[in-house]
């Protein structure tokens, strides 16, 4: 029997990252099924609720130990949450209400081009010819989709509504993506997600209020309840803690690129589980898309890699 060579990961770290980007497809195909039963505000609210509690007591040891540099970080904590949670997620809910899970995953994968555009506005990164040919290959692509292929919408600006959402959920990660240069060095990965989640949880509460006050209330069933249990547990802690246990094994490099599976595994459930079909658009969007991303995917000197490979989470 061949024996593995001392320091070469086995598939576990390989499998885990699978598992990861599966669990966030899943989250799309869930929000989509969920459109009709639970508010946009209530699933995000709910999901990070549940994750804070199972969280607790998962780094309540390393909370104790750290709980000063936790309100010593409050400022940066307070950003990287509201970007990951309130921006992130709810217009995510917001734009499955009007797009298809298929959709919204494409959309999201373009997160890549958008993290490079902040760093160039914001922090000053340069841009060589070919980063540009790539953003403009992959808008090219995310307007393919959001026109359905039929360029005359732009004409009329009659753009898909829950797209538009998406979009601005896809520039919050990348936000967030950016941001996360000024994370606490040394604070705990999972007192980090907890103290995240915790921030997230107390910022959607008035506006879970405001919606119910509104008179959009949750659907209490079995499949409400479950679907909710989905997020809050696997796309939420089991995602995160299965992501990062493989990027340590693997490095960032090899693991970035599990990302890409991201559309691939929506768009399998989204046709199995909702019915969606695939369409010659998506096509053309996915090759506009991905091909922007080879082209002006190559390191960004202050970006650290961890950063750029957490992106098109979901």
């Amino acid at each position: 029997m061949r024996q593995q060579s001392p320091g070469t990961p086995g598939i576990l770290p390989f499998l885990l990252l699978a598992l990861a980007v599966l669990f966030w497809a899943g989250n799309w195909v869930m929000a989509r099924a969920l459109r009709f039963d639970v508010p946009p505000v209530a699933l995000a609210f709910w999901r990070w609720t549940i994750a804070f509690v199972i969280l607790l007591p998962l780094s309540a040891a390393a909370l104790r130990i750290q709980w000063r540099q936790v309100l010593y970080a409050w400022k940066p904590l307070c950003l990287l949450a509201l970007l990951a949670t309130v921006l992130q997620h709810i217009p995510i809910y917001i734009g499955l209400k009007y797009t298809a899970a298929t959709n919204g995953a494409l959309l999201n994968a373009t997160s890549p081009i958008f993290i490079i555009l902040l760093a160039w506005i914001f922090l000053g990164e340069r841009l060589g010819l070919q980063a540009i040919s790539g953003i403009v290959l992959s808008l090219g692509g995310v307007l393919w989709i959001i026109t359905r292929g039929d360029v005359g919408v732009l004409a009329t600006f009659n753009f898909n509504v829950g797209d538009l959402w998406v979009l601005l959920a896809t520039l919050a990660w990348a936000g967030y993506t950016v941001c996360l240069r000024w994370r606490p060095a040394k604070l705990d990965p999972l007192v980090f997600l907890t103290s995240i989640a915790a921030i997230g949880v107390v910022a959607m509460a008035p506006l879970y209020a405001l919606e119910i006050a509104s008179g959009t209330t949750m659907k209490v069933n079995a499949a409400s309840l479950l679907g909710i249990v989905y997020v809050g547990m696997f796309a939420s802690v089991f995602a995160y803690i299965f992501w990062n246990s493989g990027v340590e094994q693997v490095g960032p490099g090899r693991a970035g690129a599990f990302m890409y599976l991201m559309p691939v595994f929506t768009a399998v459930l989204s046709m199995a589980l909702l019915g969606e079909v695939l369409r010659f658009y998506h096509a053309i969007g996915i090759v506009l898309i991905f091909s922007g991303i080879y082209l002006s995917s190559r390191p960004h000197p202050s970006i650290a890699p961890r950063e750029l490979n957490s992106r098109s989470k979901a």
